[in-house]
């Protein structure tokens, strides 16, 4: 089969990307073999891109978000069946998406919306199973529309995980939802994804939450340069608010939470995977209902950008736009 690997961990602009041929693997016990058709490209990637190499003489595929058609079933598989068209953020121990063929746990794969693309689809699972987790498993949020007078600030919301939180927190909670932008552009993003308000994270954080007449915020979730805006941050929770985040800070200084009791909370969606949890099948169950969200009408894609058929070139294109951190949305590829 055809995929995208490397050997060495690497900068992407010193080493590229390879075209190479592997074996389809075979599914077992869980598993699912599953043809890929699309993919999209998330930060995870160019982290372990720089970070981890492959094993001694093997290849390191990568890739944490797909679409594609059940081709094969393992023994111990009873959610899904051949020729079911699905989708998955994967398992970050395990060989990716960037792969003709990828197996993959049934407990943590959905059955795609039938009203998306495949190349719309794909811009959504990663993201949506990390903004899902964020906003009702970590911060606890209460889903519903009564009115708790309570509000989420979002700190990097036009990327492709903010893009879906935005629209989960308006569309299915009563939160003020507040998205951080830079660009005109971005900004107009956000707001048609549903954002009641967009303010500047090039400026303080706390005065322009006073420019928009808030103050202070009881929910607040940083995906990007936490430790740039962390004492803004703090300055922008309420006491006793819930503090969450994505990203990986060179130190967090948590006794700076103390005086206002703020709650830390870290969301990493491969954690179900990686541990085998008893509630791994809560990934398969919340993939389902964004589906019909979707399907609904009441979700839309964040796809920000087709680069084309599925090889090195386009992928290495995709990790340095991602590393450029001026991204709309979410950077998709079809085919291979």
């Amino acid at each position: 089969m055809k995929a995208i690997g490397y050997k060495s961990a690497h900068d992407i602009s010193a080493l590229a990307l390879e075209d190479i041929e592997l074996p389809v693997p075979n599914a077992t016990g869980h598993d699912l073999l599953v043809e890929v058709k699309a993919v999209s490209v998330n930060p995870v990637d160019t982290k372990i891109r720089k970070g981890v190499s492959a094993a001694a003489a093997d290849y390191k595929v990568l890739g944490w978000d797909a679409v594609g058609i059940v081709k094969a079933v393992g023994d111990q598989v009873s959610l899904f069946q051949v020729g079911d068209r699905v989708w998955y953020a994967g398992d970050i121990s395990r060989s990716g998406s960037n792969a003709e063929f990828q197996l993959v746990d049934e407990r943590i794969v959905g059955l795609a919306p039938h009203s998306l693309s495949d190349a719309e689809a794909a811009a959504l699972p990663l993201t949506a199973i990390t903004a899902w987790e964020m906003l009702f498993d970590r911060l606890q949020v209460k889903p519903g529309k009564d009115y708790s007078g309570q509000s989420l600030l979002v700190v990097g919301a036009a990327g492709g995980v903010g893009s879906i939180l935005v629209q989960l927190a308006r569309q299915l909670t009563a939160l003020t939802v507040i998205g951080t932008a830079s660009r005109a552009e971005t900004h107009d993003w956000l707001k048609q994804l549903g954002a009641h308000h967009v303010i500047d994270h090039s400026k303080a954080l706390s005065q322009e939450l006073q420019r928009i007449g808030i103050g202070q915020v009881s929910h607040l979730v940083s995906l990007t340069h936490t430790s740039t805006h962390y004492a803004e941050i703090i300055e922008s929770l309420q006491p006793q608010g819930k503090f969450g985040l994505i990203d990986d800070p060179d130190q967090l200084d948590a006794t700076q939470l103390k005086r206002k009791s703020l709650s830390l909370h870290w969301e990493l969606m491969f954690t179900r995977s990686l541990y085998q949890t008893s509630d791994m099948l809560a990934q398969h169950q919340l993939l389902n209902e964004v589906a019909r969200l979707i399907d609904a009408g009441l979700i839309r894609t964040t796809l920000g950008s087709h680069l084309g058929k599925i090889n090195a070139a386009n992928l290495s294109e995709a990790h340095r736009l991602i590393e450029s951190q001026r991204t709309k949305g979410k950077i998709v590829l079809e085919g291979f």
